[in-house]
């Protein structure tokens, strides 16, 4: 392992060098899964695309991503964490200009699940490199501002894409990432080196096919269950099936992607339980808001991404801030009121219509919703990696990141069969106005659950002892 690892601080060159690349990196995948929410709607109309078809287009991504992560967070940790999050980045770059070309439907879909095996490589990666570098007394606040910076590229996208949408091409949505990737290039070519001299040799690609099948399985069929309801019921019972054979497969494998002694501590297993949650309901508001925005309330491409403007300020100028004050007061507090927070700015947004006011139903509601997101990010990334040895960063971050990605993955698969939406109902602003409703109560549902198993499941790390001055 490089020298200098473990002994990066936030204010040296080195370590503003490794947080840039970290958060340009993270910064692509965020963007890429929320900007392109904004361009469903004039998507699905230049080629002729379904409801299905437009789930598609956000999970093909998401279900690749989710299934890859921690196969991308073990060849970091054994072959480097810099060169594999490097190789993400170019995949990245490449599959993004094939979704910018993408004729029909189909080829667009297959395209971004390829984008999504690229991501699953930089997004690991990328906090890895932070946990693998900085020094502990640093972690804190470097993780905080990844987050934090992280949070916004994940706010700004469906303003950034209704302006590219609006003003050039829902093309330019996957475009605009070859500018980003080539800076994060340049960038991460100064980051030091890290692994895990301990990485077994090998790795488990039947875990990783089980993985996949076993999402793949389940999204397909909640997806399908309206239109192919027999092809569905054979779907999610080899979603189930391949689910449960993964845990068995990873419980003896030698070179587990998923370790289940990760799961031996309790604030590990209830940090990332609590992500499922909190990341599923987020991947159905911001897949539900953006086109109610535009079919119900009437807004274009662009006025829907501004509408979103207040989460975006509200983590710039508060994520940072909510590591650091978890760094002090410890996770529990700041993962509990979050997401209550993010539940109550839900609701809110629920009374969106028609008749649209938007400081009442808008800008309110998506405030108290980043206050919310503000608190919990930080605190929830940083109680996953304290939870396990740093040399177990790469699958540590894998596993939380394949986790959230799950959520959202399932969320948006499943919310549209719960509410009764299919087919071109997206164009329908009576029909869609009704589960949209529906899906908010939904996800604040999921929000007040996950702040609910973080009082009562995540402790505050005890006090250092050791640095209290002699009596």
């Amino acid at each position: 392992m490089d020298p200098t690892c473990a002994e990066v601080t936030v204010g040296s060159r080195t370590g503003r060098t490794v947080l840039a690349a970290a958060i340009l990196g993270s910064s692509l995948a965020l963007l890429d899964s929320t900007v392109v929410n904004v361009a469903l709607r004039r998507i699905g109309e230049d080629l002729d695309a379904s409801l299905g078809e437009l789930q598609w287009v956000s999970n093909g991504y998401l279900l690749s991503l989710a299934s890859l992560t921690l196969l991308g967070g073990s060849l970091g940790d054994r072959f480097g964490r810099r060169r594999i999050f490097m190789t993400g980045v170019l995949g990245f770059a490449l599959t993004s200009v094939a979704c910018g070309l993408a004729p029909t439907a189909s080829v667009l879909i297959l395209a971004r699940v390829a984008q999504g095996v690229a991501a699953a490589l930089l997004v690991p990666g990328s906090l890895a490199m932070i946990q693998g570098a900085f020094a502990p007394s640093d972690r804190s606040t470097a993780i905080g501002t990844w987050s934090g910076l992280g949070g916004v590229a994940t706010a700004i996208g469906p303003f950034l894409g209704g302006w590219l949408v609006q003003q050039v091409s829902w093309r330019w949505v996957f475009l605009i990432n070859l500018p980003v990737a080539v800076l994060t290039l340049l960038v991460a070519r100064k980051v030091p080196e890290t692994r895990d001299p301990a990485a077994v040799r090998g790795f488990d690609l039947s875990g990783a096919a089980l993985c996949a099948l076993g999402l793949g399985g389940l999204t397909y069929g909640l997806i399908e269950w309206t239109t192919e309801p027999t092809v569905a019921v054979v779907a999610l019972l080899v979603g189930l099936v391949s689910a449960v054979a993964f845990w068995f497969d990873e419980r003896r494998s030698h070179a587990p992607l998923l370790p289940p002694g990760l799961f031996a501590s309790r604030q590990f297993s209830a940090a990332n339980a609590m992500t499922l949650l909190t990341y599923a309901a987020l991947g159905g508001v911001l897949f539900f808001l953006v086109l109610q925005l535009q079919t119900v309330a009437g807004l274009g491409p662009l006025e829907a991404g501004l509408s979103t403007l207040p989460i975006t300020l509200v983590m710039l100028l508060l994520a940072g801030r909510g590591g650091a004050l978890a760094g002090r007061i410890g996770p529990r507090l700041p993962m509990t009121v979050g997401p209550l927070l993010c539940a109550a700015g839900t609701l809110l947004l629920s009374r969106i219509d028609a008749d649209l006011d938007y400081w009442t139903e808008v800008a309110l509601p998506l405030t108290v919703f980043g206050l919310g997101l503000a608190a919990l990010v930080a605190p929830l990334t940083a109680a996953v990696l304290a939870a396990v040895p740093d040399e177990h960063a790469g699958v540590a971050s894998g596993v939380n990141n394949a986790v959230a990605r799950a959520g959202s993955l399932l969320a948006v698969a499943a919310l549209p069969l719960v509410v009764g939406l299919g087919g071109a109902d997206y164009q329908r602003p009576e029909i869609f106005d009704a589960g949209y409703r529906t899906a908010m109560l939904c996800c604040a549902g999921l929000l007040a659950a996950g702040g609910a198993l973080s009082w009562l499941l995540i402790r505050n790390p005890a006090p250092d002892v050791s640095a209290a001055p002699a009596p």
